[in-house]
């Protein structure tokens, strides 16, 4: 009774084991009419239909808790901003922990280990790209870059974007040589040059030098800030405004629509003109050369007027002096300030336009002239010349 009774589990337990073993082999090999190797990868495809089914499920379920409405904060754009990394992240995961269970050789499955070792590293890469950007552009959104006082504006703005690219290069730099890092070939190559490292660091040096300057130089630009986006400069003669910051060139936007393309390093070792330096603000003059004759007090209240109708003079100055007296003229300097280049260009040309027509049109005997002096020199020939030459000598 006890021997039947023990017989029976025993017997179970066998059946049991028999029929896990052969849902094993069944998982790992596939059915017997299939090559082991098609079934592997039929298994490394239903890893990959399930990583991205489970990616879907996870960002609805994420925005079903982050509605449209909400204010977003770095998770809920870093999750809406890394799409694909995440993605990439599920399917590297999924097939990872699926390919024990294939029957590939044992060189086939080192390879495949491999790849998604590097697209790991790449992985890592990816997402660090993409935190910095996100992280810059929430940082930037508190400054606002439309309004006439934008100077700390720009000065966060320019040092974010120099930075970001930096830091973009950097993890470009440490992703790829951890990614090659990887294999044994590049990591004795490496190796390799440690140990012969005087002629061959040269070379590298000599030949990445260009590079290497424009990359300091643009962490330099944005520490210390000679220029910012939407300064007004003069470079090279030409005036206009910074455009763009690279980390190997700047784009300044001249007057007339031109882009200049000048290397990032220009502006740490040569002089150029910045004239938002401080502040937006700028004080134009415009030069008068006007008659002895001319009644300067008038002149004086009359650009105090047309300052004061002018929308681009901000009032903080407006002066008028006589700054040279020449043989025949002397010389007006009027000052007006605007609150940035391009309106103190055009309050220039406004009041050197009103000025002159103002002269013109009440004081024509003041605008500039050359006088001759005639004396007789005998005779009616002479008499009769006479008009006619002081009638051409005066301008």
């Amino acid at each position: 009774m006890d021997k039947t009774t023990s017989a029976v589990p025993a017997s179970a337990a066998t059946t049991h084991q028999t029929l896990r073993q052969a849902i094993d082999h069944t998982l790992s090999h596939g059915p017997s009419w299939l090559p082991p190797y098609v079934w592997s990868a039929v298994i490394l495809i239903l890893a990959v239909c399930v990583a991205l089914l489970l990616h879907r499920l996870t960002l609805a379920l994420l925005n079903r808790f982050s509605p449209p409405g909400k204010v977003r904060n770095f998770f809920d754009l870093l999750v809406e901003n890394t799409t694909g990394p995440s993605r990439l992240a599920y399917v590297v995961f999924l097939l990872a922990a699926a390919l024990p269970a294939t029957n590939f050789s044992y060189d086939t499955t080192i390879v495949i280990a491999h790849v998604l070792l590097v697209a790991f590293v790449l992985l890592v890469g990816w997402t660090a790209v993409r935190a910095s950007e996100i992280a810059a552009t929430l940082y930037l959104q508190r400054f606002r870059t439309d309004v006439d006082d934008n100077l700390l504006a720009r000065k966060h703005l320019t040092q974010i974007r120099i930075l970001k690219r930096a830091g973009a290069i950097l993890i470009g730099i440490v992703t790829v040589s951890a990614a090659l890092m990887t294999f044994n070939a590049v990591r004795q190559y490496g190796v390799s040059l440690f140990a012969s490292a005087g002629a061959a660091s040269l070379v590298v040096g000599l030949a990445a030098r260009p590079l290497l300057t424009n990359l300091i130089a643009g962490v330099q630009i944005a520490i210390t800030q000679p220029i910012r986006l939407e300064d007004a400069v003069i470079v090279e003669g030409e005036w206009g405004w910074i455009e763009e910051i690279s980390s190997t060139y700047v784009v300044v936007r001249l007057w007339d629509w031109r882009r200049m393309i000048v290397p990032i390093s220009y502006f740490l070792e040569k002089p150029f003109q910045n004239w938002t330096r401080e502040s937006g603000a700028l004080i134009g003059s415009v030069y008068l050369y006007v008659d002895y004759s001319i009644p300067v007090q008038a002149i004086r209240a009359k650009l105090t007027e047309i300052a004061g109708d002018s929308q681009l003079c901000d009032g903080k100055v407006v002066n008028l002096q006589v700054s040279n007296a020449q043989a025949n003229v002397i010389e007006l300097r009027c000052l007006v300030s605007a609150r940035n280049a391009p309106q103190a260009w055009d309050l220039r040309c406004e009041v050197r336009e009103k000025l002159i027509a103002f002269i013109q049109a009440e004081y024509p005997h003041a605008l500039p002239r050359t006088r001759v002096e005639m004396e007789r020199v005998g005779g009616d020939d002479a008499m009769r010349r006479e008009p006619q030459v002081a009638e051409h000598a005066v301008m």
